[in-house]
């Protein structure tokens, strides 16, 4: 019946792959664009590495991007900016000046100054009032006219004629001056009139009607230059591609791309596609089931691969549709980061390299894209390898966005052999995508709570003895929170010479015992002198209570909402052994009677990581060293000699991925370590 069942399972196990890898091709194939590759690939400054090519068919060649930019500039050199015209502000400024002036018909010399100033504000207004200086506007730089538009009427002023608000000012208030200066009886008439109480500026930048003439007028300018022939020589094999003949191949690239859009090269394309998306994720399926097999059997894990790997192509596409963006403000460098948070470093450079090709199929300047992209995610990938700290994050974005300009200015001198052509511009884009690191910390927080994955900020934050759980077990079950201090120090210590996780390893270790907060008293470590509560137990009853330390601590785990890895360690760290005091005493005060071994026995299941088997380990020794009666360097050589060696004898280590010379390994650091503990003097020699 066991062997059925794990049939079955491996069965379901096999399915399970076949869809994830499968809605991941669907997706990769709905993503990726679906025209036809050029089939020659080539760099601008290098030679052109096929054969000698001549033009299959007819096409016309397409400009540079400098050369339509040039033109397009040459053209807007040529446009009268529109600027709309308010004539209502002169009505209303004339009307408050009538009425400041309060005339009267006994008083025509009073009228005659009125009409004066009146005259010379209609003739500035007229003109048109701008809000600041013409040097000021952007709009007006190197222009000599302007088009004044008036509901639908539009006439042309020069430029130079225009008043600012300051200028019309100033010329108003030197009238109203000369005018004061004729009479007593002017500045009498002429003291509440001031000049900016009537100028307001009425010529406002009609940006809209100047950006549909320059729309109407760009759409006319050719997107070509000349044709080539058919049978025409386009290049020589290891002829340099210079700027003219790579406008050509681009030329050849885009025609050839039109073309084979339709009927049956469509088709063909189509099945391209699908073998390439096959073959990447055939890579992708190697190198876990060789390397990551342990990732194929967590359902999660690998979900979370695959789709994350397919949201950032899906990302990257959608940033390179738009005009006004570029593919590079892709933050790359965060999926090698996330997928090392997770996985490890080996995982995340091979799938950084898998994603790079990919994307690399659409992206503009293919070999570039990937050069660039795989070697800032490489250095994002070797900076971080430690998220505890914030200031490891920022310099890993400082390290990504210098290996972004460095690679691609590299790669700018090779193509172009000058730095005059060197576009600056791109340095915004790869600044803008290393900030974007930043943003790891929150993605890996929302990462963990969707996928139940656990990273080392949050096995630090669990460690922290102020956590509600520790902080319970240091009050309910003191000795058992000093004991776990202990296995959690030798744990570490041993890891970082072992290698393996130093944040799981500890946080593990703090937890493992954590079930004895139900029932302290009855662990020696936390019993007063002469009160032992199994006293009065028998021995199947007393191993009960202490086998249950384990199922206690994961309902306790599973209560406080504690990850699986740390999980792992509370059900784990006594294995499938016995509860081996109870059970001998059983048999040496029962001598006629059968024991059941199965009642001493710990529900286990064994354990998997090296973290968890390194806690098991040292967890057994380090309470077992306790009851030594002499505590010298031989006795416990012996003592870890034949706990480490038992365990191994009773298969506790065989689903383990700890190595003979791990063992051997832990065996010398444990010794070390407690020799230091206990203070163990050297032993004289007898006389």
């Amino acid at each position: 019946m066991n062997d059925f069942q794990k049939e079955i399972n491996n069965y379901a196990l096999i399915l399970y792959w076949v869809f994830v890898f499968g809605l991941t091709a669907v997706l990769l194939y709905l993503i990726l664009p679906g025209e036809p590759k050029f089939k020659y690939e080539y760099q601008k400054g290098f030679p052109w590495p096929h054969e000698n090519l001549v033009a299959p068919f007819d096409f016309a060649i397409l400009k540079s991007d400098a050369e339509f930019q040039s033109e397009k500039t040459e053209l807007l050199k040529s446009v009268v900016p529109y600027f709309q015209y308010d004539t209502s502000l002169l009505r209303k400024n004339i009307s408050k000046l009538t009425s400041d002036f309060e005339l009267s018909e006994d008083n025509p010399a009073k009228t005659k100054i009125y009409y004066t100033i009146k005259k010379n504000l209609t003739e500035i207004y007229e003109t048109g009032i701008l809000q600041r200086s013409v040097e000021s506007y952007e709009e007006l730089t190197g222009k000599t006219e302007i088009k004044k538009r008036t509901w639908a009427n539009v006439t042309t002023t020069a430029a130079v004629q225009l008043y600012s608000e300051k200028s019309a000012y100033n010329k108003l208030n030197d009238i109203i001056n000369e005018l004061k200066k004729l009479s007593n009886e002017n500045r009498k008439w002429l003291r509440n009139i001031s000049p900016e109480k009537y100028i307001t500026a009425n010529l406002e930048f009609d940006k809209a009607t100047t950006d549909k003439e320059i729309a109407e007028l760009t759409a006319n300018i050719s997107q070509t230059r000349g044709m080539v022939q058919v049978g025409e020589r386009i290049i020589l094999q290891g002829e340099i591609v210079d700027q003219p003949s790579f406008q050509i191949l681009e030329s050849l690239k885009a025609s050839y791309q039109k073309g084979s859009s339709l009927g049956m090269k469509s088709y063909m394309s189509s099945l391209g596609r699908i073998f390439f998306i096959l073959a990447m994720l055939s890579l992708v399926f190697s190198f876990i089931y060789i390397y990551r097999h342990d990732i194929l059997n967590q359902h999660r894990k690998l979900a979370f691969l695959l789709m994350f790997m397919v949201g950032i192509i899906a990302v990257s596409y959608l940033i390179n549709q738009f005009p006004g963006l570029h593919i590079y403000l892709v933050p790359l460098a965060v999926f090698p980061i996330i997928v090392r948070t997770f996985f490890d470093s080996r995982t995340a450079i091979f799938m950084l390299f898998v994603i790079t090709l990919i994307i690399g199929f659409y992206a503009p300047n293919n070999y570039e894209y990937i050069l660039v992209q795989f070697s800032a995610g490489v250095v994002a990938v070797f900076s971080l390898n430690k998220m505890h700290r914030r200031v490891y994050l920022v310099k890993s974005m400082l390290l990504v966005m210098f290996t972004y300009w460095f690679v691609y200015s590299a790669l700018n001198l090779i193509f172009e052999g000058s730095i005059l052509n060197f576009n600056y511009n791109m340095m915004k884009w790869f600044a803008m995508s290393s900030l974007f690191i930043l943003l790891v910390y929150p993605m890996v927080y929302i990462f963990e709570k969707l996928f139940g994955f656990i990273s080392d900020v949050t096995l630090i934050e669990l460690s922290d003895s102020n956590q509600p759980l520790l902080r319970k077990l240091a009050e309910v079950a003191p000795g058992t929170f000093q004991h776990s201090l202990l296995i959690a120090s030798l744990a570490e210590e041993v890891i970082l010479k072992i290698g393996g996780n130093p944040f799981l390893v500890r946080a593990g270790a703090l937890y493992h015992d954590i079930g004895k907060i139900s029932k302290p008293n009855f662990f020696i470590e936390n019993q007063a002198i002469g009160m032992n509560p199994h006293d009065d137990l028998n021995y199947i009853k007393s191993a009960e209570l202490v086998i249950d330390h384990v199922k206690n601590g994961v309902i306790m785990a599973r209560k406080y909402k504690l990850p699986d890895p740390i999980v792992e360690f509370i059900a784990t760290h006594h294995g499938t052994t016995k509860a081996n005091y109870f059970y001998l005493k059983q048999k040496q005060e029962n001598p006629d009677k059968v024991t059941d071994q199965e009642v001493f026995n710990y529900p286990g299941p064994l354990p998997k990581s090296k973290e968890a088997t390194v806690v098991m380990l040292i967890d057994g020794i380090e309470a077992a060293s306790r009851s030594l009666k002499e505590k010298t360097s031989g006795n416990f050589k012996e003592l870890i000699n034949k706990m480490i060696d038992d365990k191994i004898k009773s298969n506790q280590l065989d689903n383990s991925l700890l190595t003979f010379s791990d063992v051997n390994i832990i065996k010398e650091i444990l010794l070390n370590k407690l020799i230091n503990i206990y203070h163990v003097r050297i032993e004289y020699p007898k006389e």
